[in-house]
């Protein structure tokens, strides 16, 4: 029996487990008392036991959050120079306080562990670097919330593909997706991560700029008479190109590039 398993009220206790719970997660709720008081009359003690079992899932779920959390942080610390005076008091900072307070906060323990490196070194990287202002870096936090995995994926082809950009078709291609209808579910979800991704500044259609930095307009294109209706451009269209906004090549610097470490560090379990 592991160490959390003997502190665990035991079965048919169901009201000390929800308020240990409660507890847990920031303070009991006011309703809280009568709602368990009636439960425990009403529940039998097989129902009893089923609710012990959730809540027993719920206070593991919770412990595995907190121990993700301080991994993560250590994680960071290990990849930062503390002796370097700059970065010590960027540490310090009530700015980069409020970075840790707000990620913290709003991540619930990330989907899977890429979102945790990207959550990692983000946070690593706002302490060593002052290329971006913190509101980006905010920006970037809430993105990490906003977006999935696929999002992630569809943004690194992008980047890899650099300033000429890449066509719908060219990222799927690269994602190693097979052929799937226009009239799918995946085609749908294809063309909703590239919206989702335009309509919140990461990507755009690649455009010719000029010595300035200005875009250049495109030049229209006719269609000649007696041709029909211009054709339903396809989820996975080879002609547009698409390419990362200066913020989209910003969050691949932050998110997307881990610091060397600058002290060797192994979880407990990798030491044991």
């Amino acid at each position: 029996m592991t160490e959390e398993e003997k502190n665990l009220p035991a079965e048919g206790s169901t009201p000390k487990i929800v308020r240990g719970a409660l507890q847990v997660i920031g303070g009991a709720v006011p309703f809280a008392g009568g709602l368990l008081s009636a439960a425990a009359g009403a529940w039998s003690e097989n129902e009893q036991e089923r609710v012990n079992k959730f809540f027993r899932h719920w206070i593991k779920m919770l412990e595995d959050e907190i121990k993700e959390k301080e991994i993560t942080i250590l994680e960071i610390m290990a990849r930062l120079d503390i002796h370097d005076e700059e970065i010590s008091k960027r540490l310090e900072s009530k700015e980069y306080q409020s970075l840790l307070k707000k990620t913290f906060r709003e991540w619930s323990g990330a989907e899977s562990e890429d979102k945790r490196t990207y959550i990692r070194n983000i946070l690593a990287n706002a302490a060593a670097s002052s290329m971006t202002s913190d509101e980006v870096v905010r920006l970037f936090i809430d993105w990490l919330k906003m977006y999935s995995e696929l999002h992630f994926k569809v943004i690194a082809v992008i980047y890899k593909h650099g300033t000429n950009g890449v066509s719908r078709g060219g990222v799927w291609s690269d994602l190693g997706k097979e052929a799937v209808l226009e009239n799918s579910a995946d085609a749908d979800l294809f063309k909703l991560l590239f919206r989702d991704l335009s309509t919140g500044g990461v990507i755009r259609q690649h455009r010719e700029v000029d010595y300035y930095g200005n875009f250049v307009a495109k030049t229209p294109q006719r269609r000649p008479k007696g041709s029909g209706p211009k054709p339903v451009t396809s989820a996975f269209d080879d002609e547009d190109s698409y390419e990362l906004t200066e913020l989209g090549k910003q969050f691949v610097h932050y998110a997307m590039t881990d610091l060397p470490l600058k002290i060797e560090y192994k979880p407990h379990n990798e030491t044991e």
